[in-house]
């Protein structure tokens, strides 16, 4: 698959040829949603908790004797049908994340890519440098650009200049090529790799 390469500044800069292993592949949906399900679980905090009932701080005398008063046989004032006492099956500290496979993570990541290949939301730039770290001028080749949703993917070092300029502006993010990952790719509407970034990812898949 040939693409065409452009600078920041909208002028073209040569092609590039893609390779078919990794962006040519037919999309398949099941593996993108297990590894972005993969990512979501990982990232949940785990860390909401309530109190049950060994944790809550009361007396552990029974309340009443067991027979003559009319009432319902009670013991502790801990349990949770009592105003003040613990929570019946509340959520507990723990780790949401659940496992899978490299090599699925791998070929999602490469389903994730090919998607973007076939719906034309792939931009290849030459690379991803400015002279002054300014967000009014990089906002201006964006828009030259068409780009107002997008993730651009860069080589293993991101230019500081750059980066700063991109930081504040909306819907726009920066990665290097080490944070590329399926739930980003997807969540944007187009995808902006450099040359550096392409010729990583070859390397990576090689």
């Amino acid at each position: 698959m040939e693409l065409k390469v452009t600078t920041l500044e909208g002028k073209d800069a040569g092609s590039v040829q893609l390779s078919d292993a990794i962006f040519g592949l037919e999309p398949r949906a099941d593996i993108i949603a297990r590894c972005v399900q993969w990512q979501l679980n990982k990232r949940q905090a785990g860390t909401h908790k309530t109190q049950g009932r060994a944790d809550v701080w009361r007396t552990g005398k029974k309340m009443y004797k067991q027979k003559g008063t009319g009432g319902a046989r009670h013991g502790s004032a801990r349990v949770p049908q009592f105003r003040g006492g613990g929570r019946a099956f509340g959520p507990v500290v723990r780790s949401h994340a659940t496992d899978l496979p490299k090599k699925v993570r791998a070929l999602a990541l490469k389903h994730a890519l090919s998607a973007k290949a076939k719906d034309g939301g792939l931009i290849v730039l030459d690379n991803a440098q400015v002279q002054d770290a300014k967000t009014k001028a990089l906002v201006g080749h964006f828009s030259g650009l068409g780009l107002t949703n997008a993730l651009i993917i860069d080589g293993a070092e991101l230019h500081n200049g750059f980066a700063a300029a991109a930081r504040n502006i909306p819907n726009i993010d920066v990665l290097p090529i080490q944070g590329i990952n399926v739930y980003d790719i997807l969540r944007r509407h187009k995808l902006v790799l450099t040359k550096a970034a392409l010729d990583a990812l070859e390397a990576r898949f090689k």
